[in-house]
């Protein structure tokens, strides 16, 4: 695989995914130039741990995995990450719907704005499209309700300005 037929995987799944290449760019440390000229397959160079950085918030894998491994369930584990610090917990499906309908009950807005601030960037975005997938919401609505709890809850996160 070369760099250009890599820029074509990164562009299809940041599309997928609902993410424009200012959003991709923020979340894995790059700036929108690079993600354009990778996409584009304008770019000649591109460091490892940049490129693996990307991937991984988009959730590419450029290794093999066996086939019978079980795939975890990202909104269970965003939902688990977001309650360590409270005594109510909020579950997987509270958080499905939250991040769907973009309505979070009054009790489980601490827990929002932990999955905001705190989350590791690739857990928000495997979350957002199990939250997608099993609904006929579009990854780019959820993204937004996302940044708009960020603005609301004046996330100190640079990736949601």
């Amino acid at each position: 695989m070369n760099l250009q037929q890599l820029g074509t995987i990164v562009r299809e799944r940041r599309v997928e995914l609902g993410l424009n290449q200012t959003q991709i760019a923020a979340m894995s440390e790059l700036s929108r130039t690079t993600v354009n000229l990778l996409e584009n397959g304008s770019i000649n160079d591109i460091g490892f741990a940049k490129i693996t950085n990307l991937l991984s918030v988009l959730g590419i894998e450029l290794q093999m995995s066996n086939i019978g491994q079980k795939k975890c369930n990202s909104l269970l584990m965003a939902s688990r990450s977001s309650s360590v610090s409270y005594l109510e917990t909020i579950s997987a499906e509270e958080l499905s719907n939250a991040l769907t309908t973009g309505v979070v009950p009054h009790n489980k807005i601490p827990h929002i704005a932990t999955l905001v601030d705190e989350l590791p960037v690739a857990l928000i975005v495997s979350a957002v499209e199990k939250a997608a997938n099993d609904s006929d919401v579009a990854p780019k609505k959820i993204w937004g309700h996302i940044n708009r709890w960020a603005m609301d809850f004046q996330s100190p996160r640079s990736i949601w300005k």
